[in-house]
């Protein structure tokens, strides 16, 4: 098959439909990270403006321009925005787009979920600019504290289209995370060992596992906030047992990690261009990769770095604020690797290199002002003053927005086969960095002088007027700049001539693909043997070509590719893709119906929209798999594969392990919410408890514990070519007594809107009743596959799956069971 042919028939077979349908129907990571960054720069466009409402308010003394009202929504649309839909969205379709083909693979581990992501993506935020264009949006920061958010202060409808939106957004990104941290492990080119993957795939994966870190403890806190706004249970109300404080545990839990989460990925585009700029190696490659992992550990211990004017014990204040001037060394460690890549290489200073040095410049001003904040006594004085915003913004913008607009001029030529006609980017970069200085070095300014944060008027005489002048001056300066930017990407996407293969001379196996890259990516998979794979075979993109890397041979319309073992790299097993599907926009839309029938109070809607999305849940799966042992398969180069339907581990198993992981956080934030109100919040212990029950406790138990056994007993008996079904049906039977206890114990719940133990005890259940249910329709579908011919002593992946999410129940069911009886025991 000649290489042209073979070009024609993989195209057929992986690309999307054509023309606007595509678009919805598309599973391909390429069309998908070109959406997602697409959209994010969209939202990037709408925060600009607010924040330029934001400096023309404050530009002089007394404005006009604004009413507090809408001041406060612009400022806290403006926040929401930039760390929402915009930083977040933007790693992700930076890495959906560029990571396969970094990893010399075909696609992302499971593109249907990524697909349902970006629509969750797009949904959630159109939800918040729907409501910014009415004039309802919401405007009590983006941190949203309590008690100011609660019902009581805040009655209108503006809270809740940001805690409804920003937990659907959410869902985007656990999606994107789950899929990351599969694909990084599983989804790499042969030959590809941990430590020969390319070093952005190391920041990406870290990043990935601590937004699934991360991210629960805000969705928990979104969620008891509305259940507070909606139904009155009093998480956050200090006279029922609440305490506000307990919101700001759980949001700095995940905001501070955020700042890092938001700063690896850029991390990774500066470790990724400067070796290509310099023209030699990566210095340091173990070194920034430790750095990142420790980087990532130390940053959730800096939470209450954000609360140290909230009365913290002295103890505490101390551990967090040498945990916060300790985050400063792994960051150190990178900022040096960098520099001393340079000094050993030759830098040619093309505009990605002004980028990043736009970046050292601006970001190391940030971690200075951060060491000065990480200072108790400093922080007392500076804290929700000018001074803490102006740092935020160092830390971001230099840290993030400058890497990234590296990365864009970098890739650019990837994307669009083209090269650079005109140079406007040059220009652009000064206006941006003149402009963001001048800005926010005004800020820090105008803090020490005392200027609060949120204000949106002053008095002439504080002096504060002429450098607010300046400030919002030079902001329009940088957004000059940053238009200028999106014109000479728009020029070279179309008025650009066609550039050459790899114009960088790279050493990544994404330059080995065509420019722009195919559907597929490429023709055949190669087998890696170091870190810059195309440095050292120069040959490679030809050979690849004409098909003499793996799955070099399409014999069927399968959308096939390999997986590895995660830490060797050697061949695994073979995945086979579905095909395009209009199936993830179609769910993510009746999940935005579950999300606007609680905004908009119509309950009798929500458990219609949950069951639309079980449904859909159960077509998308029931597609997958064979009713035929399909036995190793050719994979080429003299290597045959299982396929991952009959293997223990498939990549739907390591999803599962993944998500099961963020959804442990989301329960251990609950516990942790649980600790805090118990031994912190004023009112406790509460006048009622629930009445223990040993029965209660031991049946719950028991049958939890049961499931999980009687799994293990199906997989063993399909296994042994006995029938799985006796299993099965006694482990359903076992997880429907289990869902029973669970719904007898909220029905003996005290009311919960009395206290806030009642109201902790019936989300406890309601938790553990919750996942009762998945486990039961999960056991019931691999029932109905049984009797279908879908399983076989082969054929087990599904059964494996289903048991960890009985184990899981098993372990969550028995800690809620003893979270509910103990204290009245004890009592």
């Amino acid at each position: 098959m000649t290489a042209l042919r073979r070009h024609r028939k993989l195209s057929a077979i992986w690309s999307s439909e054509p023309g606007f349908r595509g678009w919805f129907s598309s599973v391909n990571h390429s069309d998908l990270g070109r959406m997602f960054l697409v959209t994010a720069f969209f939202f990037f466009l709408v925060g600009g403006v607010l924040a330029m409402l934001i400096r023309a308010q404050l530009a002089t003394p007394h404005s006009a321009f604004a009413d507090a009202g809408a001041f406060a929504q612009f400022f806290t649309m403006h926040g929401t925005i930039m760390m929402f839909l915009f930083a977040i969205p933007t790693f992700e379709g930076l890495a959906i787009y560029l990571l396969p083909k970094m990893l010399g693979t075909r696609d992302l581990a499971f593109p249907r979920l990524t697909a349902y992501g970006y629509w969750c993506y797009a949904f959630g935020g159109s939800m918040l600019l729907v409501a910014l264009v009415f004039g309802i949006a919401p405007d009590g920061g983006w941190f949203m504290y309590p008690p100011l958010t609660g019902p009581l202060h805040s009655p209108g409808i503006n809270t809740d289209f940001w805690l409804i939106g920003i937990t659907f957004v959410e869902i985007s990104a656990i999606c994107a995370a789950v899929e990351l941290c599969v694909s990084i492990l599983k989804y790499r080119a042969p030959g590809m060992s941990l430590d020969k993957m390319p070093i952005f795939a190391w920041y990406a994966l870290v990043t990935a596992l601590m937004i699934l870190t991360g991210f629960p403890p805000l969705i928990l806190g979104s969620v008891l906030l509305e259940l507070e706004r909606a139904f009155g249970l009093p998480f956050f109300q200090a006279d029922l047992g609440g305490d506000s404080l307990l919101w700001q545990h759980l949001f700095w839990l995940f905001g501070h990690p955020e700042v890092y989460i938001i700063f690896l990925p850029a991390a990774g585009v500066i470790s990724t261009i400067i070796p290509v700029m310099a023209r030699t190696t990566l210095l340091g490659y173990g070194w920034i990769v430790a750095s990142a992992v420790a980087l990532a550990f130390l940053s959730f211990g800096l939470w209450v770095h954000h609360m140290f004017t909230t009365g913290i014990p002295l103890m505490g204040l101390a551990f967090f604020s040498a945990a916060s001037t300790l985050v400063a060394v792994p960051t150190g460690v990178q900022v040096f690797a960098w520099i001393g890549t340079l000094w050993k290489g030759r830098p040619e200073m093309h505009l990605p290199m002004l980028h990043i040095f736009g970046f050292f410049f601006t970001f190391v001003i940030g971690g200075l002002t951060g060491v000065m904040v990480a200072v108790v006594p400093f922080d007392w004085q500076a804290h929700d003053t000018a001074f803490i915003t102006a740092h935020l913004h160092y830390v971001l913008f230099g840290g993030f927005v400058f890497p990234i607009l590296a990365g864009i001029y970098y890739w650019l030529p990837l994307v669009s086969g083209r090269k650079r006609f005109f140079r406007l980017g040059e220009v652009a970069f000064t206006l941006i960095f003149l402009g963001f200085h001048g800005t926010f070095l005004a800020m820090h300014w105008v803090g020490l002088m005392g200027q609060r944060r949120r204000i949106e008027t002053y008095d002439a005489e504080t002096g504060w007027g002429a450098i607010n002048l300046i400030s919002s001056i030079s902001s329009f300066i940088m957004a000059i700049g940053l238009a200028m930017v999106l014109v000479d990407v728009l020029i070279h996407a179309f008025v650009a001539v066609r550039g050459g293969r790899n114009p960088w001379k790279a050493g990544t196996l994404e330059w080995a693909s065509m420019s722009p890259p195919p559907a597929y990516n490429f023709a055949s998979l190669p087998h890696v043997t170091s870190r810059d794979a195309f440095h050292g075979d120069p040959g490679l993109a030809n050979r690849l070509a004409k098909g003499e890397g793996y799955l070099g041979d399409p014999q069927s319309a399968r959308r096939e590719t390999l997986t590895v073992d995660i830490a060797t790299g050697d061949p695994d097993f073979m995945v086979i893709y579905p095909g395009n599907t209009r199936l993830p926009i179609l769910m993510a839309a009746v999940t935005g119906l579950f999300f606007l029938s609680i905004l908009i109070k119509l309950y009798w809607l929500t458990p219609l929209a949950l069951a639309g999305v079980a449904a859909l849940a159960l077509v998308w799966v029931w597609r997958l798999g064979a009713r035929t042992d399909a036995g190793p398969q050719d994979a080429g180069r003299g290597v045959t594969l299982a396929l991952a339907g009959e293997t223990e581990k498939s990549p739907g198993w390591w999803g599962s392990v993944f998500l099961l992981g963020a959804n442990a956080t989301f329960f251990g934030s609950l516990l942790f919410g649980y600790a805090f109100l118990w031994t912190v919040a004023p009112g406790w212990p509460p006048q009622d408890w629930l009445a223990p029950s040993l029965v209660e406790l031991g049946i719950g138990g028991a049958a939890a514990l049961t499931s999980a056994l009687a799994m293990r007993l199906a997989i063993r008996g399909n296994r042994h070519r006995a029938r799985p079904l006796p299993g099965l049906a006694f482990a359903i039977t076992a997880t429907l007594v289990t869902a029973v206890t669970f719904a007898v114990l909220l029905s003996r719940v005290p009311p919960p809107d009395g206290h806030a133990y009642a109201a902790t005890l019936f989300v406890l259940g309601s938790y553990a009743l919750c996942h009762a249910l998945i486990a039961g329709l999960m056991l019931a579908f691999a029932i109905a596959r049984a009797r279908r011919g879908y399983t076989s002593p082969a054929r087990q992946a599904e059964f494996h799956i289903v048991s960890l999410w009985t184990d899981y129940l098993a372990v969550i069911a028995t800690l809620i069971l003893l979270a509910a009886h103990l204290p009245g025991f004890l009592a």
